[in-house]
Formats: structure tokens, sequence, C-alpha cells
């Protein structure tokens, strides 16, 4: 399979994926959020959680695939993890619910730590170190849902 059509079969995978979540305009391409509140205006939080959902999927892009799925992966998860505690900021400077807020707040503290941990990953990789075990790699153990 040539780059291209990867990148076809995968926008299509994503397409598919996306698809139960889409608005009636049925455009997945960008963080359209359906129609706009009446009067046409949209919230400071809508505006800054599009603007935070937008810059993360230019950063997850923005490497191109080297070709080494490793690799590939860590340089689009450490964006994507960055996106969310971008937006789990937005929810302590706009939202009012407690519980979301501790929520916010535990992810802000818990992707920080995978981030760390995948940059120094892929920085060991890029440099050809890639052995199992490394003691300088910290380990991101357990599972995650019920």
């Amino acid at each position: 399979m040539t780059g291209a059509s990867r990148r076809a079969a995968l926008a299509a995978a994503a397409a598919a994926t996306l698809a139960p979540f889409a608005h009636a305009a049925g455009d997945v391409s960008h963080h359209d959020h359906g129609a706009l509140p009446v009067g046409g205006e949209t919230s400071a939080f809508e505006r800054e959680m599009d603007a935070s959902m937008a810059a993360m999927m230019q950063a997850m892009h923005a490497p191109g695939y080297s070709g080494d799925a490793d690799a590939d992966f860590l340089a689009m998860m450490v964006p994507h993890h960055q996106g969310a505690i971008d937006m789990a900021r937005l929810v302590l400077q706009h939202g009012r619910d407690p519980v979301t807020r501790q929520l916010a707040e535990e992810i802000i503290a818990g992707q920080a730590v995978e981030i760390e941990g995948m940059t120094r990953r892929l920085a060991m990789l890029r440099q050809g170190r890639s052995a199992r075990g490394d003691a300088e790699f910290p380990a991101l153990g357990g599972t995650r849902g019920p």
C-alpha cells in the first residue's frame, strides 16, 4: 500500500469512526459543532474549544508519517494529549460543575505525565535506542476504564 493510499484508507476509517458523531451537515473534516445558538453568536467557551481542537489536529498531523509506526504514534499522541490538557483548562475557566472540574484537574495531571513519558520515548526511538525495558523510560502501566 502506498503512502497516499494508506492516508486515504486512514481518512476513510476516521470518517467512518466519526460518522455517528457528525452533525446534520455531515462534515467531519473540522470541528463544526452544529448550528449556532439563537442570534448567531457563540460563547467564548465554544470559540476557544473549537480553536483548541483545530490546533490539536494541526499539530497531530504536522510531522507527517515517517514510516516508523512507534515514532509516528508517539509524535501524534503528544499533541493529542496536550489538546486534552488545553480543553481541560478551558473547562476550569468556564465550567462550574465541581465534579467535572475535578475530572479536568485529574486529566491535566495525568496527561502531563503521559506527555513526558511519550516525549522521552520518542526521543529515544529517534536516536535509535529502541530496546525494550530501557531504565530511562518511565513505564505507563495500568489499565483504563472500569
